[in-house]
């Protein structure tokens, strides 16, 4: 009995570390890349009520960062946080937020005039979270995916993050 529940604490746990982190993850990228994180912080208890129900469901796939330009609509720039369940570990849980920060420095996205928002990829027949509406990712032509590895794990939880950058 008491090994069923240890297991529940440590998913629940996880699911609320690794939502943490992700935000936290995307606010400092916001932040470092010169947007304005209002927007993020406004919208933090609708991102996090989403992004935490389909993590504990296992329907959560990605969580994409995407910059745009707001009079083109197009794809100034994208961050992907892929969500990868199941994974062994020795239940640690933990981030590795300089290898972002690195690649923020790296790609030295110029902001001017750029909006932004955070969209989520879930499985086919998620339940329905409010405050989120279906929707469709920017186009990535033109561009090309940069994987950084995982840089948070927490049980069996982990994520991969990777970004685009003009070719």
């Amino acid at each position: 009995m008491s090994s069923t529940a240890v297991g529940v604490y440590t998913n629940v746990h996880s699911y609320t570390f690794v939502t943490d982190k992700m935000l936290t993850s995307i606010k400092n990228i916001v932040r470092m890349s010169g947007l304005d994180p209002a927007k993020m912080t406004s919208e933090w208890p609708t991102l996090e009520l989403g992004i935490r129900t389909w993590l504990s469901d296992g329907d959560l796939e990605e969580v994409h960062l995407e910059v745009f330009n707001p009079s083109t609509d197009e794809l100034v720039g994208r961050w992907d946080f892929e969500i990868f369940y199941g994974q062994s570990g020795d239940g640690s849980f933990w981030q590795d937020p300089e290898d972002i920060k690195y690649h923020i420095r790296k790609i030295g996205l110029n902001p001017a005039n750029c909006d932004y928002r955070v969209v989520t990829t879930t499985a086919t027949g998620r339940r329905d979270v409010t405050g989120w509406s279906s929707t469709s990712l920017r186009s990535t032509d033109g561009f090309v995916k940069q994987g950084i590895g995982t840089t948070i794990g927490a049980g069996s939880i982990s994520t991969g993050t990777s970004y685009w950058r003009k070719k």
